[in-house]
C-alpha cells in the first residue's frame, strides 16, 4: 500500500520533540527535501531559535508559505494514550503533539511544493517558505528576525499562506483572513498601607480602583466592522495585599489586554483608558505592551483562490473568520499586503492526544497547490 507523502512528512516532524523554542530537527529535514527541489535555504537563527528562509525563483510575485516546528508542552504524559512523539494512527487519525499545530500544514506545503515545481518547473513569480521554531513561545528571536532581514534587503512579500489550523468542524470551513490586535498594560493604583482597624488612617487602593475598573468592563470601546468583532477588554490577573489578613495595602497591580479591531487604534486605546483612570482621580502608573496589531485581508487574489481551492478539493464553500487569538500573521502583514491562514481542524490544539484526520491531509496539500498554480501560473 503506498503511504500518502504528506502523512509520511508529517509523522517524521512529529517524530522531532520540538517543544518551544526548540526546533528538535525539523527543519533540517524540511530544508534537504526544499534544496532537493531547487530551493535556496537560508537559516536566520537567532537567540537559540532556529529560522528558515527558502525561496525558489527570484522574480514577482512572490508567494510565501509560512509556519512553525515548535508546539507547546505535551502535558500529563499519563493521560496520552501513546507517547506525543511518536506519530500514532488509530481510527483513522494521526496522533502526537503537533499533529494539528502545525507540523500537518508544514509537511503539505513541502508536497505541495514537491508536485508543484514538478509540474510547472518554469512557473512565474517566487515561491518560499517562512519556517521558525519561536511562535508558540515569546516570538521575540522568530518570523520577526525573518521579516526585518526581508525589509533590510527589500524583499517583499506578495501573498502570504500561514498554515494555523483554523478549519472548525471540517477541512476548509474555515479561512483566517486577519486578526484582532493585542494591546496589555500592568496598572498599578497607589493608596496609603494600613492596619484594617483603622481604615481611617490609610487609603485602599482595591476599594479606589474598582469603580473605574467596572465602568471599563462595561465600556464599549467600538462596534467592530464587518470583519472585527467590537474590541474587548479583559482583566487577566489582580495582585494586591502583603498576605496578612489585618493589613491594608499600599498599592494593587491589574494586569489587563485589549483584543481590539481595526476599528479602534492602540493610541486611541491607551488614551481614552488613562482619561478615565484621571476622571476616577486614581493615583496610578501604567506600563503597556503593544503585542499585535490587528491585520486585515479583504476579497481580492490571495482570498479568492483559496475560496476556490477549497470548493474544488472540498466542495465546502469556506467562511472568512478573524476570530481567535494572534498568529505570526502579525510580523509578515508588516511587509506582506494580502496574508491569510489554513490549516487543518484545530479542535485537538494544545490538548492532550492531539490528533488531525488522515485523510484531510492529501487534501490540505492540494489545496496548497491549487493556489499555487493560480497565482503563480507556468512561465510557458
Amino acid at each position: 500500500m503506498t503511504v500518502d507523502a504528506t502523512l509520511e512528512l508529517a509523522g517524521q516532524l512529529i517524530a522531532c520533540r520540538s517543544v518551544t523554542p526548540e526546533d528538535g530537527g525539523c527543519l533540517p529535514i524540511i530544508a534537504a527535501r526544499l534544496q532537493a527541489i531547487g530551493f535556496e535555504c537560508e537559516f536566520l537563527n537567532r537567540g537559540g531559535v532556529s529560522n528558515l528562509w527558502a525561496r525558489h525563483g527570484r522574480s514577482r510575485p512572490l508567494l510565501c508559505l509560512a509556519g512553525h516546528t515548535d508546539v507547546v508542552p505535551s502535558g500529563p504524559l499519563e493521560q496520552w494514550h501513546s507517547d506525543p512523539f511518536a506519530p500514532a494512527q488509530r481510527d483513522g487519525l494521526l496522533y502526537g503533539r503537533g499533529a494539528a499545530d502545525m507540523k500537518s500544514s508544514l509537511a503539505a506545503f513541502v508536497v505541495a511544493a514537491e508536485a508543484y515545481l514538478a509540474a510547472r518547473p518554469r512557473h512565474c513569480g517566487s515561491l518560499a517558505l517562512l519556517l521558525t521554531s519561536d511562535e508558540e513561545g515569546d516570538a521575540l528571536d522568530g518570523t520577526v528576525v525573518v521579516t526585518e532581514a526581508l525589509r533590510q534587503r527589500g524583499e517583499t512579500i506578495d501573498y502570504c499562506i500561514v498554515g494555523e489550523p483554523t478549519a472548525v468542524n471540517t477541512l476548509g470551513d474555515t479561512v483566517k483572513n486577519g486578526r484582532r490586535g493585542s494591546l496589555s498594560a500592568k496598572l498599578t493604583v497607589k493608596g496609603v498601607q494600613g492596619h484594617v482597624a483603622y481604615p481611617q488612617l490609610a487609603s485602599n487602593p482595591i476599594h479606589l480602583a474598582a469603580p473605574a475598573l467596572a465602568e471599563l468592563a462595561q465600556t464599549l470601546w467600538d462596534q467592530g466592522n464587518e470583519f472585527f468583532p467590537p474590541t474587548t477588554w479583559q482583566i487577566s490577573n489582580i495582585h494586591g495585599g502583603t498576605g496578612a489578613g489585618n493589613v491594608i495595602p499600599g498599592s494593587v497591580e491589574i494586569d489587563f489586554n485589549f483584543r481590539f479591531a481595526t476599528a479602534s487604534t492602540p493610541e486611541d486605546l491607551r488614551a481614552r483608558t488613562c482619561a478615565l483612570l484621571d476622571r476616577h482621580g486614581l493615583a496610578y502608573d501604567i506600563v503597556w505592551t503593544l503585542g499585535a496589531r490587528p491585520f486585515l485581508t479583504g476579497r481580492g487574489a490571495l482570498v479568492d483562490a483559496a475560496l476556490q481551492a477549497i470548493r474544488a478539493e472540498t466542495g465546502v464553500d469556506a467562511e472568512l473568520s478573524t476570530s481567535g487569538g494572534t498568529s505570526d500573521g502579525r510580523f509578515i502583514a508588516e511587509i506582506c499586503p494580502q496574508v491569510i491562514e489554513i490549516g487543518p481542524v484545530n479542535a485537538s490544539i494544545h490538548k492532550v492526544n492531539e490528533c488531525v484526520d488522515i485523510a484531510s491531509l492529501p487534501r490540505l496539500a492540494a489545496i496548497y497547490r491549487r493556489i499555487l498554480e493560480e497565482l503563480l501560473p507556468s512561465d510557458v
